[in-house]
């Protein structure tokens, strides 16, 4: 049977949640974040999210890193943690975030049969580059892109279209990978074959744009490449 993204010449990851654990920020701090430790991760994604949507419909764009410190600033007032150095553990992790435990070899597998890898995430550089590098995954990828050139979030249509500008490709020849449903189907309704990678087995949104196919971990793109 053929594979159903055979005809890929790239694939695009998003990084936070998708190639890289966000919640290893706060587990490496747990023990003085104490027993609200998993409830601030949490909270502190979706604050993170929000806070991007929000963004865009108010015009009012910010670098990811800002707005990542000001979900926390939200999360640690709402769960009453007033520790100024917890904050800076905190964001300090978020420049070494954890690669997910199947990435470097699916990367390496995928690399080996001739397809391209690019990172596209709502990131800015200044906190891009520190993560990939910290991750010893750099050279895999030729490409990292980052909203911040478009100075709009994700699911704007504009920071999809960075890696045609980029990468010289055509959106059917991308493969764009993600573990939020919502940016999954953003980039299925502009153009792009869409893996919705279900880390947390959520249930699917009512949004424009199907996806080619839902996995539970990375380790399942290639043989939907047809990789073997």
């Amino acid at each position: 049977m053929t594979a159903p993204l055979a005809a890929t010449e790239i694939c695009v990851f998003d990084a936070y949640g998708t190639l890289f654990d966000f919640n290893s920020a706060v587990a490496r701090h747990r023990p003085a974040i104490g027993p609200k430790a998993d409830a601030l991760a949490d909270l502190w994604r979706a604050k993170q999210i929000q806070y991007t949507w929000l963004r865009n419909g108010m015009g009012a764009y910010a670098k990811f890193w800002q707005v990542t410190g000001e979900a926390l600033d939200h999360c640690l007032a709402a769960h009453g943690i007033s520790d100024a150095d917890a904050r800076e553990k905190l964001m300090g992790a978020y420049l070494a975030l954890d690669p997910f435990p199947e990435v470097p070899a699916m990367l390496d597998k995928l690399r080996r049969a001739g397809k391209r890898l690019a990172i596209l995430s709502n990131g800015n550089p200044e906190m891009l580059d520190p993560m990939v590098k910290a991750s010893g995954l750099a050279d895999r990828f030729e490409a990292v892109l980052s909203a911040d050139d478009a100075r709009v979030f994700k699911p704007d249509e504009r920071v999809y279209r960075l890696v045609g500008q980029r990468c010289g490709v055509t959106p059917d020849k991308v493969c764009f990978l993600s573990s939020n449903c919502w940016d999954a189907h953003g980039a299925a309704h502009f153009g792009f074959a869409t893996v919705w990678v279900n880390r947390a087995r959520a249930t699917d949104d009512n949004l424009p744009g199907g996806t080619v196919a839902t996995i539970d971990d990375l380790s399942h793109l290639p043989s939907l490449l047809g990789v073997s």
